[in-house]
Formats: structure tokens, sequence, C-alpha cells
């Protein structure tokens, strides 16, 4: 019986002394270093965002690994993306920022592209702010059934750009008759071409800033907010329409959604396909603590960056929808969006005028 007592005391012992189960993800991560590519040149806005995300991501992954900022720029980050999708070790180890344009881009079969964003894992989306169509209320262009009655001159950057594409799908989809005026140099010289009455609205600007740079618009009500363009209506938007509700048609409502898609897309982070389930889980947990933690917080405010993340499960979600689109719908995208008697302006009015360069 003596015998016997001891033995359990024994085995009590040794099991309230060993260790915790293994977490395998911790002992992965832990003395790793995780690199984040980044398919855009030093300073710009994607590069901003990336940077600071690895400042302190890498506490928030068990294991505690070293995220480290490597930029890969080249073809719009589609050289990042295809080396993402062809090279980059699939373990977890690698992440990267694209443009939000990627999954648009393959839907409409553009050239070079060599991977599928449906086999990426997304881990989210660290800033989605919709874009906005306004017009100088002075203008009498009260909303979209108002300009599809009367010409609309409207102020644009590049051809390629969302300030040509949103009025010019517009004109093509809807039947409004917006006077495309492509040429500024940015979206703080379209400001003041509208202050002036050279033309009566801008084609695009986020609505954050919008907001940051004319407060005084809105609060005096000087100018009338025709659509966003997004997943979904902001919060402080309520009453105004998606670009998307402004279609009753299911099939040219899709088109819409499809180029709304870039929008929610946003400052994207992702990883490799075939990443193991359980690692792409706990980087997405990651991504959502460190978007919520206080000093990542206020290491953007110090920096003036607008925060408005999305999660990665629901932006795969968003990435496979844009690429999912029939035939017949990539066919009507392709032909809503070309480009149609756009008004170039004059060279001499080209040179920079100042003011906000916003965030079309």
């Amino acid at each position: 019986m003596r015998y016997l007592t001891c033995a359990l005391l024994i085995g009590l012992t040794a099991t309230s002394i060993s260790p915790a189960a293994a977490d395998p993800i911790e002992d992965f991560y832990r003395g790793k270093r995780i690199n984040l590519v980044i398919g855009y040149g030093v300073g710009g806005g994607y590069d901003l965002y990336a940077r600071l995300l690895a400042r302190f991501m890498g506490e928030h992954i068990p294991g505690k690994p070293t995220i480290v900022p490597q930029n890969m720029p080249g073809a719009g980050s589609r050289g990042a993306a295809n080396w993402l999708y062809n090279v980059a070790p699939k373990d977890g180890t690698v992440l990267a920022t694209v443009g939000q344009n990627t999954p648009t881009d393959q839907a409409l079969g553009q050239a070079g592209i060599q991977f599928d964003v449906r086999r990426f894992n997304w881990i989210g989306n660290t800033v989605l702010v919709n874009n906005v169509m306004f017009v100088w209320a002075a203008s009498g262009i009260r909303n979209v059934d108002d300009a599809k009655q009367k010409v609309v001159p409207i102020g644009a950057t590049g051809a390629a750009s969302p300030s040509v594409l949103y009025p010019q799908v517009s004109n093509n989809l809807l039947g409004t008759k917006f006077k495309i005026v492509s040429g500024y140099p940015g979206g703080g010289d379209i400001s003041i071409a509208i202050e002036r009455r050279d033309v009566d609205g801008r084609g695009s600007d986020s609505w954050a800033s919008m907001k940051a740079a004319h407060s005084a618009w809105l609060s005096e009500r000087k100018i009338n907010i025709l659509f966003q363009v997004g997943p979904k209506r902001e919060a402080d938007l309520p009453e105004t329409p998606l670009w998307s509700e402004l279609e009753d048609d299911a099939e040219q409502r899709q088109v819409l959604e499809v180029l709304s898609g870039d929008v929610a897309v946003g400052r994207p982070i992702l990883t490799a396909p075939d990443v193991p389930a359980e690692r792409v889980k706990a980087l997405r947990q990651a991504f959502d603590a460190t978007l919520k933690g206080p000093n990542f917080i206020a290491a953007a405010e110090q920096q003036r960056m607008y925060l408005n993340p999305m999660g990665g499960e629901e932006l795969q979600h968003i990435v496979g929808k844009i690429v999912s689109p029939s035939r017949a719908v990539i066919a009507k995208v392709k032909e809503a969006i070309k480009i149609k008697d756009v008004q170039e302006l004059p060279a001499d009015k080209r040179g920079r005028a100042g003011g906000s360069g916003g965030g079309e």
C-alpha cells in the first residue's frame, strides 16, 4: 500500500511539472523572419501602410517573428504578385502588398498575369474608404438623374484614372452627360478649377481626403455628392447611393460592382497560395489585433494615416467575387470602360496650381 501511494504521488508530481502542450504556430515562427514584399517603390501610400504594419504586427504573431519590409516595384506591382505566386515560400514566412486593382486586372485578362488571385491567402486590408464623385452645388446638378438631362463638365487626371473611369462608365451605362476634361496634374488642381467654375465637378476623390481637405465645402453645402464607389455605403454618407445601386439591370449592376471592387481591396496584405490553414488563421488574427492596438493607432495618427481595416475572410470573399463574373459580364465591363469623347486640358493650363492632391 505504501509503494502504491508513492507511485501515485510521483505520477501526480510528474504531471504537474510537465511542460504545457507545444504550440505549433509559436514553435514555427519563433526566431523566424517574415519578409513583407511591397510591390511599389519607397514613399508611396502602399509603402507607408506596409511599413507601419511591419513595425507592429510581429508582436501579435505567436513566436513574435521579425517582419522586414522589402520593396519589389515593377509593372504596377504585378511583378511582386507573380513572384509571390510562383517563387515565394508557401509556408507563411512571406507577406506582400500589391495594387488594389490586381483582382480586376485578372478579371479583365490583362497581359502579364501569372497568378490566380483566388489562390492567394488574403490577410486583410488596412484602409477601406469609398471614393466619391461630386459636383459644385451652384451647377444646379443635385443627383445623377439631373446629370442625364444636362451636360456637366467634370475635371479628371490621367486617362486610366478613376476620375475618368467613373464619369465615362456612367455615361456608357447610366446615360449621364458628363463632359470629361482630362489632363489636370492632380486632385488639388481640379478642386481649384471647380472653385473657378472652369468645370462643375470632379470624377473621383476619396471620402477621407474630401473630409480632410474640404470640410468647409461639406459644412457649407457647396457640393453635391452624386454617388459613392465601394462595397457598402460609408457610415456618414447613409443617403448617398452606391454607384452599383444606380443600375437596375442585374448584369449592368454587376459591371459596376466589378469596377467598384478595387476600392474594397484597398491597401491589402496577402500571403502565398498553399500556406497551411492554421498559419493563415494566425496571420489574420495578428493583422486584426495589430489594427486594434493602441500603439499602432497612435503611430498612424502621428503620420496622419487614415485607418479603416477589413478582415482577411471578408477580403478573400470580395476578391473571389471580383474575378467570378461570367464572360458576358466581363465583355460588358470591357465595353463600359472604353474611353469616348474625353476633352484634353490645353497644355497652357496644365501647370500645377497647388492645393491638396486628394486621393483618387
